[in-house]
């Protein structure tokens, strides 16, 4: 293959550059001895992925197990960094383009051209003023770099700009390179104690000044450009069409890190975060603002005769900013002067606003005062708004304990019907139901003290309360009655959380059922937010299952939300890989279904997903461009309905896909032993990634157990990609009549659900590779599991025929050769790491069996293993 055509000269040569540097820092460490020895490896593994040569691949396999345990994690260490190294200068080549180009040639402007040209042309602006899209920030644990490397390689990727093919870099520029790559180099990239909640919320929040804080008002005002230029409108400054919320510090399903003083610590840290901020945008307005003109509202706010009125004002704001800011770092109760909420820092910047274009000041109010009045209407006084989640187990336990303490019998033991009595009377009643002195057991008190949190600010700050594994209308309304006792007054939106395969099908159900009591349907005030599970359904059944399960829920809610008059909004809880859900946002979105996008929706943001997505101003601009279109395509052009007959064949595929998948994962007693021995999974628990346990239940070997996201990365790190393919192998192995291959052959080409999942897949199956998978099983499992991983891998290589005859090409990614040549290019680096890795796993596991007092050794050992899983993540883009 020809890479000069695919991959740019500018970014071939910024990787040289990159590489060249990285290979100077290590031969300073490591001496040239080392650099050639690197460059043996990553030859032989090139020669071997190449001509396919048995005998380089022992080579590598001999080279690699000679090394000793320090030895391997220098090695491991070089390789991981060259990718890295490759991702960003990629990351820089795709960015740089859109920021100079938005928003004349965004995915905005390509869609308001369109709709210019059909009879949706009028509804733009209305769609603009109305559509939301709201990213939500959460953080489970797959964001495997650390922070600080983080940050080092965001300065490294500001300094590309210099490094390009046709001019040398100054002296000072490569120093400046040469010294942040060595800063690289020299630093751990593994942690060594696991992130407290309020560390993830802190990184989240370090996303949001260095990315999201300049890139939500270009957005902005991108966007206001191409609803000017298609309709002569302007936009209202308080339109919000993009808003950032997050699950750090407030999930705390399956999480006893985050409790309600955990999260009130995490809310008063944005509220901190937001006021400083807000600070630095008032210190440069004050050094702006000094014309003497105003209106008489400005003048009267100032206190009459003044030279300045606008530094008056703004002077005022700081001053009440610095006593925000003070009081976030305490414990205290606020003070009269405490910014609490929006509509305090919101009115009085609008009034210097109004009077700076009253007063013929338009282009001036038009610059940094109207960027902070876009922040602030986006961002509020709390920088992002919190979803709290909890599992409706814990509130039953909680009822059930208030129950018997009250003498009115064991909720958990009720009906149904009865629950659903009891909840809809309490909430009818005037009286307190929750006794003054009632000392609930610590577990059911830690619950209630996180309702008395929510009630305390009424809701400042908190998007919405999550009901995880919510599966009855009483998990719901349970939830609105205990935040009334607490004391509730605000409307907070509840939000059942639908996630195994039976609760999508009984969700639509479930909904209607709760719509039918009056009490529910006064409190929502008509408006309703229901959340799609993607992760836990997709590894309950697999993937084309999940994906049938969820698309027919969401039309059978959309449908639910219509009969009782609801505005819906839907909640997608997608992951970063196509095997939790994860996958393009925009074709997600687009592949929806029809009535599913109206005014608003809202998805997950999870793990490395946000650094590769949001890492950077430009790359949050053009991930939020793709986002923000497509939703509004949604809205305006929604898709049409599929044909009966489309939706009786993807019944059977998605039945085949089940029985296949439940076949293999449930009930073959081989399963769990391979996928024990097989994967690193057991490994990564070593990893302090989140702060979130891998398991529901401590010391549980089943898959049951087992949370998505581990399930997830230790497949992909054996490279098989088993949850995203499994199941639907089978499915797209049945034997079709003629008729029915003439459907599919249509669905490909006319359906943009199933197209998107086949493109989905045919992307985690270019990552796939046999051959290393084999590897593994050679170096990890003993003979009696090894038939178990042969049948896994004759059957990914028929699938990958099959897909590739049913999107009628030769080879995967036919349509998209650049990214095939990108993951090509990288074989030489990521395959070395999965020689390592299983070297690396042996020895561990080895020395896990041997009476041995050598604790050096095995935590070099360990380290080293540590690395090649961080580099293989990196090679492939995610982990899980």
């Amino acid at each position: 293959m020809d890479y000069d055509d695919l991959i740019s000269k500018r970014l071939r040569h910024r990787v040289r550059v990159l590489g060249e540097l990285l290979g100077e820092s290590m031969t300073q460490q490591l001496g040239e001895d080392f650099l050639a020895e690197v460059e043996n490896i990553r030859q032989l593994a090139k020669r071997r992925r190449k001509q396919g040569s048995a005998s380089d691949k022992a080579q590598l396999r001999a080279l690699i197990h000679g090394l000793d345990d320090e030895h391997l994690v220098s090695v491991a260490r070089a390789f991981n960094q060259f990718l890295n190294l490759t991702n960003i200068a990629e990351q820089a080549e795709t960015t740089d383009a859109h920021m100079i180009q938005f928003p004349s040639e965004s995915r905005l402007a390509e869609l308001f051209s369109r709709l210019s040209n059909t009879d949706q042309g009028d509804r733009i602006e209305s769609a603009v003023r109305n559509t939301r899209c709201e990213l939500v920030l959460t953080a489970h644990p797959t964001e495997i770099t650390r922070r600080t490397l983080i940050q080092k390689y965001n300065r490294i990727a500001e300094q590309l700009d210099a490094v390009d093919v046709d001019r040398e870099l100054t002296a000072a520029e490569r120093i400046g390179l040469e010294r942040l790559v060595a800063e690289v180099w020299y630093t751990d990239e593994i942690r060594t104690e696991r992130p407290t909640p309020q560390d993830e919320a802190k990184w989240g929040y370090a996303v949001i000044e260095h990315s999201f804080w300049d890139a939500i008002p270009r957005l902005w005002i991108g966007l206001e450009q191409l609803v000017h230029q298609h309709t002569g409108s302007h936009m209202p400054l308080d339109t919000v069409p993009v808003k950032i919320d997050s699950w750090m510090g407030g999930d705390r399903d399956g999480n006893p890190n985050v409790t309600a003083e955990v999260t009130d610590e995490v809310i008063r840290l944005a509220r901190w975060m937001a006021a400083d901020l807000y600070l630095r945008d008032l210190d440069e307005l004050l050094s702006q603002l000094s014309m003497a003109v105003c209106d008489e509202k400005i003048r009267s706010i100032a206190g009459g005769d003044t030279t300045e009125p606008y530094r008056v004002v703004l002077r005022v704001v700081r001053e009440r900013l610095i006593t925000t800011r003070d009081w976030a770092e305490t414990s205290l109760p606020p003070t009269d002067d405490v910014i609490l909420h929006p509509d305090q820092l919101y009115t009085p910047l609008l009034a210097c606003y109004d009077s700076l274009y009253s007063c013929g000041m338009g282009i001036i109010a038009d610059g940094l005062l109207k960027r902070t009045l876009i922040r602030v209407s986006t961002f509020g006084v709390t920088l992002v708004d919190l979803d709290v989640r909890q599992n409706a187990d814990k509130h039953e336990a909680l009822m059930n304990e208030l129950t018997e303490h009250l003498e009115l019998g064991s909720y958990r033991e009720w009906s149904e019907k009865a629950r659903q009595d009891f909840l809809a009377e309490e909430l009818e009643s005037r009286r307190p139901l929750i006794p003054a002195r009632w000392k609930p057991t610590p577990e059911n008190q830690e619950t209630l003290n996180t309702f008395r949190l929510i009630a305390d600010n009424d809701a400042e700050g908190i998007a919405g309360y999550i009901v995880s594994m919510a599966k009855n209308p009483s998990d719901v309304l349970v939830v609105v009655l205990l935040l009334k006792m607490c004391g509730m007054t605000e409307k907070l939106p509840v939000v059942p959380l639908f996630e195994t395969h039976t609760d999508l099908e009984n969700a639509a159900w479930t909904l209607e059922r709760l719509l039918r009591i009056p009490q529910y349907t006064r409190f929502i005030g008509g408006a309703q937010q229901v959340m799609i599970g993607y992760s836990d359904s997709a590894k309950d059944v697999g993937q084309m299952a999940a994906a049938w399960a969820q698309y027919r829920a969401q039309e059978d809610l959309v449908e639910i939300a219509e009969k009782y008059h609801v505005d819906l909004t839907l909640f997608h809880g997608r992951g970063g890989t196509p095997g939790r859900g994860g996958g393009p946002a925009s074709a997600a979105i687009l592949a929806q279904p029809p009535g599913s996008v109206k005014r608003s929706m809202r998805v997950t943001e999870q793990g490395e997903v946000i650094r590769f997505k949001y890492g950077s101003e430009s790359l949050a601009l053009q991930s939020m461009d793709m986002a923000l279109s497509a939703t509004l395509e949604a809205n305006l052009l929604p898709p049409a309905k599929p044909r009966e007959n489309w939706r009786l064949l993807m019944d059977r595929l998605a039945e085949a896909a089940l029985k296949s998948y439940e076949a293999t994962v449930k009930k073959d007693s081989q399963f769990v032993s391979y996928f024990d021995q097989g994967t690193p999974e057991q490994e990564l628990a070593k990893l302090a990634l989140g702060s979130r346990p891998a398991r529901r239940t401590e010391g549980s070997r089943s898959i049951a157990d087992l949370r998505a996201i581990p399930w997830v990365f230790a497949w992909t790190q054996k490279r098989l990609m088993l949850p995203a393919w499994l199941g639907t192998d089978t499915a797209l192995n049945l034997e079709l009549s003629g008729r029915e291959r003439h459907i599919l052959r249509e669905m490909v080409l006319e359906w943009p659900f199933f197209k998107t999942q086949l493109d989905m897949l045919e992307m985690v199956l270019s990552k796939a590779d046999a051959e290393l998978a084999e590897e593994y099983d050679q170096a990890l499992v003993d003979v009696n599991h090894q038939q178990l991983g042969a049948e896994l891998r004759t059957r990914l290589d028929g699938l990958v025929g099959n897909l590739n005859r049913l999107k009628d090409q030769s080879e995967l990614l036919a349509s998209s050769p650049e990214i095939r040549t990108t993951l090509e290019l990288r074989h030489p680096y990521t395959d070395p790491l999965h020689f390592l890795q299983t070297e690396l796993i042996r020895r561990s596991r080895g020395n896990e069996t041997d009476d041995r007092d050598d604790t050096t050794t095995d935590e070099q050992v360990d380290k080293a293993l540590m690395v090649t899983i961080a580099g293989i993540a990196a090679g492939m883009r995610n982990t899980g």
